[in-house]
């Protein structure tokens, strides 16, 4: 398979724990990945400039010492910061997924316009279990092309999305920002909101864990005999490789 113009970078940071699943989903799906520690893009190693899409997972960055995903959210606003807008700008996407949304949204890259947070659930516990998710996005974000409603695992303490009032939320629908929302809310999420995208659709951060439901047998309703090849959360996967194969390099 050609992966020209597929460059994918799976960054990872002490406390990472769902780099090896990002990878795999996306490699699955036709991309060239390189998995690569946020030092080595401090010390110039490797030049995001070289990749068409940066992948942020899941877990737990730098312990969420601060809070969750501070840590690695101000390494990249303060090191790399002149470096991700260049990137977005040049029609590249980005996703993160859990701490990796932690991330997009603590360094002000999501919502993008206006100001949100990812707070502590409301049951003031950590989480983990399978929810379903609706797709309400009207066509804007490029990962949810396609998908009408998704079950995927969530597994947080901080998944609580709340913008920053209510003329931010409706900003948010208003540029088709929103793209999941809980079918049943878990956390507490504000109009339970699951995932947004940026104002160009390319950024895009989600709670739950597609990467968890790449194959049909990990959804644990599916029959034992009796399943999917492909599960739910790849779509999304699979959406970024097709726009990545069309983008003009």
């Amino acid at each position: 398979m050609n992966n020209k113009g597929k460059k994918v970078l799976v960054l990872r940071s002490p406390g990472t724990n769902c780099d090896y699943e990002a990878s795999h989903a996306m490699k699955r799906a036709g991309a060239e990945v390189t998995e690569a520690h946020i030092n080595s893009l401090l010390r110039k190693e490797i030049k995001l400039i070289d990749y068409q899409m940066l992948f942020l997972p899941g877990g737990f960055s730098y312990g969420d010492y601060l809070g969750s995903a501070k840590i690695l959210a101000n390494k990249l606003t303060l090191k790399l910061g002149n470096e991700l807008k260049e990137f977005i700008k040049e029609d590249n996407l980005v996703i993160g997924i859990c701490n990796g949304f932690q991330v997009l949204v603590k360094a002000g890259l999501l919502p993008g316009n206006n100001k949100a947070t990812l707070t502590f659930n409301d049951s003031g516990s950590f989480i983990c279990k399978w929810v379903e998710l609706k797709n309400v996005n009207k066509g804007k974000c490029i990962f949810s092309k396609g998908i009408d409603s998704l079950r995927v695992p969530i597994a947080h303490g901080e998944g609580k999305f709340v913008p920053e009032n209510a003329k931010a939320l409706k900003e948010l629908y208003d540029n088709d920002q929103v793209v999941f929302k809980y079918k049943e809310n878990p956390n507490g999420s504000v109009d339970d909101i699951a995932g947004i995208c940026d104002e160009t659709g390319r950024v895009f951060g989600l709670m739950p864990h597609p990467e968890r439901n790449q194959y049909g047998w990990q959804d644990p309703i599916s029959y034992r005999k009796n399943f999917e090849e492909k599960g739910e959360g790849f779509k999304v996967f699979e959406n970024a490789v097709s726009y990545l194969s069309k983008k003009k390099l």
